[in-house]
């Protein structure tokens, strides 16, 4: 059956809310190599710029050590991709939303900044994975967000047409992305970021997934 639009997603902060996680994962670290532990906000606001980036804003000073880098780095992932689903849930709304669009030939991928292996598998034990005809990470291709080449490749891997997509996320790399891509773009308030909504271009600006079917139908 033909698809009549190509919806993508973020992942962390825009369908699952995977900051406690995410926390539990860096402050495991930290504790264990005798840094300070860091709240629920602070991680929210680097979520999405990678585990490493999440970690030395609790430094005092620059860690330049390779080696030390690598060893907290592999202990985040191990950690985080054990207990990947330990708090993070669905945004609201946001299982209802994708039972609907599948049943209304609505083609849905993610885009995420994750790496693959870690979105596949919280998407899987989200029970969400069933959803999405693709899902690309951070190491999917050889280029990741915000160069809108994640998200065309994806539309054309998925069988899209750019004209009939859109893009949803939670952070100024995913605006982005959709507007290098030429995508409109929905921005999911109060996201993993550190910039205000105001500060983010966007088209559309939700809370939630309730209601989103009736809120985007002028671009189907």
């Amino acid at each position: 059956m033909t698809q009549i639009y190509t919806i993508l997603f973020d992942l962390d902060g825009t369908l699952v809310n995977t900051a406690p996680d995410l926390m539990a994962a860096h402050n495991h670290v930290m504790r264990k190599f005798g840094y300070t532990e860091k709240k629920l906000e602070d991680i929210k606001s680097l979520a999405g710029k990678g585990a490493w980036v999440m970690m030395q804003r609790s430094f005092k000073e620059e860690i330049t050590d390779q080696k030390i880098k690598k060893e907290m780095t592999k202990e985040f992932i191990d950690y985080y991709s054990k207990n990947i689903n330990q708090y993070s849930k669905p945004l609201e709304g946001c299982i209802d939303f994708l039972v609907w669009a599948k049943k209304n030939n609505i083609s849905l991928a993610v885009c995420t900044n994750k790496q693959e292996k870690l979105a596949i598998d919280l998407l899987k034990k989200l029970n969400m994975y069933k959803y999405f005809e693709y899902v690309a990470g951070s190491d999917t291709f050889s280029f990741n967000k915000p160069d809108p080449r994640h998200l065309t490749d994806v539309v054309e891997i998925v069988g899209g047409d750019l004209k009939k997509t859109m893009m949803i996320g939670d952070s100024e790399v995913d605006a982005l992305s959709a507007f290098n891509a030429k995508l409109p773009f929905v921005l999911v308030k109060d996201g993993y970021t550190e910039k205000s909504e105001n500060e983010i271009k966007h088209d559309l600006l939700i809370s939630d997934f309730n209601g989103f079917n009736d809120k985007i139908k002028k671009y189907l």
